[in-house]
């Protein structure tokens, strides 16, 4: 096997990428590869790893050597599947390996906004405790998680892992069923029709994948239907949400909080509608919910026993 890995940088500089150069029998490594680079650096090797760089039909006709794909990551968007299935190219993800971290980041933000940590540490840098006539802040509104109910849309290893983590505070959890899902039951958890799960939910958390049908799933018809006071986090893919409607909604007063760790285009570099800082109760982190050194060692031990299946 004769392996690349166009953009190691990804997966950082502290793990351990000998389980993967083991199987390969070595493994040349590019921290980064821009588009006009992929070419010559993928002729020659019947493997190539990526998490983010794009390949797509020129490349494959290009490159008849190539044999498989293996995407350090769980999105597949970055591929054009079609192509590599027309040129006989397997392609491997990686999945299950961040569902302690994610659901980690996702309780993290939804307790930030329902305690208003943030806008609270603001009043206290700003010296408004100090000028206090009483001995706390009482100016924003928190919530008690407990007893409310908590809407997850994706119930995979993702949603399940913050699934356990919210029955630990005592909510209620419910599931919505994606575009084309049926209603049901799911490991107790009734999933019911988005329609329905909107006006419940005093937090809905999202955990499923882009796709045509899942794109602005939440727009603003749908965040019209959330209680005033709900929280939305999303810890997924960007454009599960309409951006600018979400900027609205917030500034409207329609829900009362949300936490963004992914936004449509990453880096954000042509700005977004969710960066203005006029937007009241809003967290975003720079998609950095993944990225727990043991969820990134996972990573590689998954990619390397994906590999050693196809050697």
């Amino acid at each position: 096997m004769k392996a690349v890995f166009l953009d190691a940088k990804t997966l950082g500089d502290d793990v351990d990428l000998s389980p993967i150069e083991s199987v390969t029998g070595g493994l040349e490594k590019y921290d980064r590869t821009t588009p006009d680079q992929i070419l010559e650096r993928i002729r020659g090797f019947d493997t190539v790893l990526v998490n983010k760089v794009v390949l797509s039909r020129e490349h494959f006709e290009a490159c008849p050597e190539l044999k498989t794909i293996a995407v350090v990551a769980t999105g597949l968007n970055n591929i054009d599947q079609a192509a590599a299935k027309d040129h006989g190219i397997k392609v491997m993800n990686v999945t299950n390996y961040g569902r302690s971290t994610v659901a980690q980041h996702t309780m993290a933000l939804m307790l930030a906004l329902a305690t208003r940590l943030l806008d609270y540490t603001r009043d206290v840098q700003a010296g408004r405790w100090g000028k206090s006539d009483m001995f706390c802040l009482m100016d924003h509104p928190i919530m008690e998680l407990e007893g409310r109910t908590l809407g997850i849309v994706g119930y995979g290893d993702l949603g399940q892992g913050v699934a356990e983590r919210a029955a630990a505070f005592g909510m209620k959890v419910l599931l919505g069923a994606r575009p084309g899902q049926e209603p049901g039951v799911v490991d107790g958890y009734s999933r019911i029709p988005l329609e329905e799960l909107l006006p419940q939910a005093d937090v809905l958390s999202l955990h499923c994948l882009l796709t045509d049908e899942t794109r602005d799933l939440i727009g603003a018809r749908e965040l019209k239907m959330m209680k005033p006071d709900s929280l939305l986090i999303n810890t997924s893919r960007g454009g599960l949400v309409n951006e600018q409607a979400l900027a609205d909604a917030l500034r409207a007063g329609e829900i009362g909080g949300a936490g963004f760790d992914v936004l449509t285009e990453e880096p954000p570099r042509n700005g977004n509608p969710l960066l203005a800082d006029d937007i009241p109760n809003l967290i975003v982190t720079p998609h950095s919910a993944w990225a727990s050194r043991e969820a990134r060692q996972r990573i590689v031990g998954i990619t390397a026993a994906n590999l050693a299946s196809v050697a």
